[in-house]
C-alpha cells in the first residue's frame, strides 16, 4: 500500500468479503494505517459517518449493510491503552464476538490471552519507497472462513 489512499481502497476490498462471524487482528506501530483501513472498510460499506479511533472507548460499534445486504454489526477495538486482561471479562467484550458480528482488533497482543483466534491477521509496516515513506500490508489467514475470505480479496482487487 503506497499510501492513505490505497489503505483506504484496500479497506473497500476488504468490505466485499467480510461475512458474520469474522474476527480480524490488525497489527503495527501507531500510525501505520490500521483506523485508515477501518475507515475505508466502513466507508464502503455505506457508513457515513466519522470513523474515529477506539484508542478511548476501547470498542466502537457500527450498524452496516453487509456486502450480501445484511445488516452487520461491527466491533472495531483498539486495546493500545489496555492494561490488564481483567479488564477484557469485566467489560463485558467477550460477547461481542457472536454469528451476527464482525469484530476488527487493533493491538490484539494486549489482551491475547482473552481473544479468539483470528480469522485473519493483517499486518502493517512502513517501508521506504525512495524519498517517500509507503505502508506494507500482509494478511493471513487462520482458519476456514479467513482463507475464503483472502481467496476472496485475491479475486476482487
Amino acid at each position: 500500500m503506497a499510501d492513505e489512499a490505497a489503505t483506504l481502497q484496500f479497506g473497500a476490498v476488504l468490505a466485499k468479503v467480510i461475512v458474520p462471524n469474522l474476527t480480524i487482528y490488525l497489527h503495527g506501530d501507531l500510525g501505520t494505517g490500521k483506523t485508515t483501513l477501518v475507515r475505508g472498510l466502513l466507508h464502503a460499506l455505506g457508513y457515513v459517518g466519522k470513523v474515529k479511533s477506539p484508542t478511548y472507548t476501547l470498542v466502537e460499534s457500527y450498524e452496516v449493510k453487509s456486502h450480501a445486504n445484511s445488516n452487520l454489526m461491527l466491533y472495531h477495538f483498539d486495546l493500545y491503552r489496555f492494561n490488564d486482561e481483567e479488564e477484557w471479562e469485566e467489560a463485558g467484550f467477550r460477547d461481542y464476538f457472536n454469528a451476527s458480528s464482525v469484530c476488527i482488533i487493533e493491538w490484539p497482543e494486549k489482551a491475547q490471552n482473552c481473544l479468539p483466534t483470528p480469522d485473519l491477521n493483517v499486518t502493517f509496516s512502513i517501508k521506504n519507497i525512495g524519498l517517500n515513506l509507503g505502508r506494507n500490508i500482509q494478511v493471513s489467514a487462520h482458519s476456514v472462513l479467513g482463507q475464503q475470505c483472502l481467496q476472496a480479496i485475491s479475486t476482487k482487487k
